[in-house]
């Protein structure tokens, strides 16, 4: 599966648009723009929430955790010491643990499960916002998936705080 995800350019909070390769809406996400940490929903197109994204405020790195209805919570972890690469661990319920890696610049990122590669994550160079192209393995849930390449621009791309 593909996907393009794109932060929206006049927005009070983290909020990004996701569409399908053929241009379709499939998903939003919502970011509060008033909030104590960083707070997100992400929601298919008639509003339901299908995760939402909070920060774990007292933590040595950057955490973040991914609350999905009927699925136990994701935890998302920037590892502090890594050189010339991000690297973030991804612990999910059941057999959903991956690792994220991406270069010096995180603008390209592989995140890795038990089965292999399960995404690639693209950074674009030249745009006003941020913008991402996204490549889902099949069988592999594109929810977490796309929910954790938003904790990875929130740790990464976000100008405001310095991680």
């Amino acid at each position: 599966m593909r996907f393009v995800m794109k932060q929206e350019f006049w927005c009070m909070g983290d909020d990004f648009v996701i569409r399908d390769g053929a241009g379709n809406d499939c998903y939003k996400v919502d970011g509060r723009a008033f909030s104590f940490g960083d707070k997100l929903s992400l929601q298919d197109m008639a509003g339901n929430e299908l995760a939402f994204i909070s920060q774990r405020l007292l933590s040595w790195g950057p955490s973040y955790q991914i609350h999905r209805p009927g699925h136990g919570a994701a935890e998302v972890n920037k590892e502090l010491f890594t050189f010339f690469r991000c690297k973030f661990e991804i612990d999910g319920p059941g057999n959903e643990d991956y690792e994220a890696s991406g270069d010096f610049m995180d603008h390209e990122y592989e995140i890795n499960g038990h089965n292999g590669q399960a995404a690639v994550v693209t950074k674009r160079w030249f745009s006003w916002t941020d913008s991402y192209g996204i490549e889902i393995a099949d069988g592999e849930d594109p929810v977490l998936l796309l929910a954790t390449a938003v904790v990875i621009d929130l740790v990464c791309h976000d100008g405001k705080k310095q991680h």
